[in-house]
């Protein structure tokens, strides 16, 4: 626009001394006439120019705009969920000072926020990144709810469960991932990152979850950092047309650190493997060692590793664990249903596990023998048809020398895949009706019910021999042992139940 203005003025400058000689030079007006012509369409001409240019350059910016935009919003996905949950917890818990008496502890209303954001980037043709982030809190606490009964979450903060348990409000990395897939055009793919090993099979049907969420079965719930070598395939040994895939899989559960008096790193190795998997069903088969692992981690909380060592001693390899499940997931019109076991094995070096302090002080020696310890786990959720309501049942049992590596469980206080004992879960779930704004846009509402009945200590623990709950004798001898154990007594729980109400959004 001060283009054209600037050249109308350019024109009025020139009409001006030519208007002025008009009466000298009558004879040349019709000359000056035609030359100011001529000059207006040479200015036109160079106008149409620059507006033309300035359109190029335009169009051309919007171009490159245009291009980074969509290669960002085809190349990197953003997605998450947010789920506000209320828990009322209830539990008998036998007292050290009366060992014959239970101590009924209640929290009323314990409410938590959960936010998780998912991150998916394709690198490369066959590169792609996985990530996600997390942040689960308590309302009104900024660090994990005290438990006087050192029961809360199984154990205090660790890397097995980081982004688990209720802790402050800061985003944790939860997982990150980087897949390699139809490496050299096969069917091979490599993994390498911090693994989804946390909500495995099949809690994607109760978490109303629309596939399944982790690679291992829900027994392995421990976040931790590692690798995969993978191969896909539909004829089973190239014979049996039973599509699946099979992966080495390799972790790190505990970084010992550098010095000449650390203990061995804590690994886990072994397989996993999708015998089956089309349509409804799936049939699934997990194995692996834990290997030199440790009898205490290194804590996050600097108060409790400051105690531990006397409660403990010195941090040590203790041995390595062996544990085998395996899974079988169906569907049978609108019911969904499965059947799960796992079996436990403890190979314990000189240190021993499953030892008995009170016979170590008398002179025993630590138990090096090997524990076998079994689970079961079955359930079934019905979807009402053509309606918004799902409802369901569970049921799992854990034998007396059980480990379920379950530390970043989502029971909020105790895994229930990892008691010694039984639980019994109901629920219920109502999809908000509504349309979806997004592709992944979705809201419901899940209730339950979970009664918990202990048949000895320990869930979670290696170190000490399970004591039976049932047992007065046995309820003795742990009060004998919380003057030396303190927070590291096992807590006597005979029974609990909680109820949980979640209000949940996926976008």
């Amino acid at each position: 626009m001060r283009k054209k203005i600037g050249i109308l003025a350019l024109m009025g400058a020139l009409v001006m001394p030519v208007a002025g000689q008009a009466g000298q030079h009558e004879g040349d007006l019709a000359t000056q006439i035609e030359a100011l012509s001529r000059q207006l369409e040479e200015l036109k001409a160079q106008v149409a120019r620059v507006d033309q240019e300035q359109q190029e350059q335009q169009e051309q910016i919007s171009a490159i705009d245009n291009t980074v935009w969509h290669d960002m919003s085809t190349r990197f996905h953003w997605s998450g969920d947010f789920r506000t949950r209320y828990d009322y917890y209830s539990r008998d818990r036998y007292d050290v000072a009366n060992p014959n008496t239970t101590i009924n502890e209640k929290n009323k209303s314990l409410v938590s926020n959960r936010l998780r954001l998912n991150m998916y980037a394709q690198v490369q043709e066959n590169v792609e990144f996985v990530g996600r982030l997390a942040m689960h809190k308590a309302w009104g606490l900024q660090n994990a709810p005290e438990d006087q009964g050192g029961f809360f979450g199984g154990f205090p903060a660790i890397d097995g469960n980081s982004g688990r348990r209720l802790d402050d409000d800061k985003l944790l990395v939860d997982r990150a991932i980087v897949n390699w897939n139809n490496i050299g055009g096969s069917n091979f793919w490599f993994s390498v990152g911090r693994r989804p090993t946390t909500d495995g099979m099949p809690n994607q049907l109760r978490q109303n979850e629309e596939r399944r969420m982790a690679t291992p079965v829900s027994y392995m719930d421990w976040p931790f950092d590692g690798l995969t070598i993978g191969y896909a395939y539909d004829q089973l040994f190239n014979a049996i047309a039973l599509p699946g895939r099979i992966r080495f899989c390799y972790g790190r559960g505990f970084e010992a650190g550098l010095g000449a008096d650390t203990i061995k790193d804590t690994d886990f190795m072994g397989i996993s493997w999708d015998i089956y998997n089309q349509g409804d069903r799936f049939v699934y088969f997990q194995s692996y060692i834990a290997m030199d692992v440790f009898n205490y981690p290194d804590f996050a909380d600097p108060l409790f590793n400051a105690f531990a060592p006397d409660m403990m001693g010195p941090r040590q390899n203790i041995g390595d664990i062996y544990h085998t499940s395996a899974l079988y997931l169906d569907k049978w019109q609108n019911l969904n249903y499965f059947v799960a076991g796992a079996w436990s094995r403890t190979d314990p070096n000189q240190h021993g596990m499953f030892n008995d302090p009170i016979a170590m002080m008398m002179g025993a020696g630590p138990n090096t023998s090997s524990e076998n310890g079994y689970s079961v786990y079955v359930g079934v959720r019905y979807d009402l048809p053509q309606q918004p309501f799902k409802v369901g049942l569970e049921f799992n049992y854990g034998s007396e020398y059980w480990i379920g590596m379950s530390p970043g469980h989502d029971d909020i206080y105790a895994s229930k895949l990892a008691t010694r004992g039984q639980v019994y879960e109901v629920y219920g779930i109502y999809e908000i009706p509504g349309r979806a704004v997004s592709r992944l846009g979705r809201a419901f509402i899940r209730a339950g019910y979970q009664h918990y009945r202990y048949d000895y200590t320990g869930s979670l623990d290696w170190n000490l021999r399970p004591y039976d709950v049932g047992s007065a004798a046995d309820r003795q001898t742990v009060a004998a042992l919380a003057e030396a154990l303190g927070p590291m007594t096992p807590a006597m729980v005979d029974k609990a139940d909680q109820v949980y109400v979640t209000f949940e959004a996926k976008f």
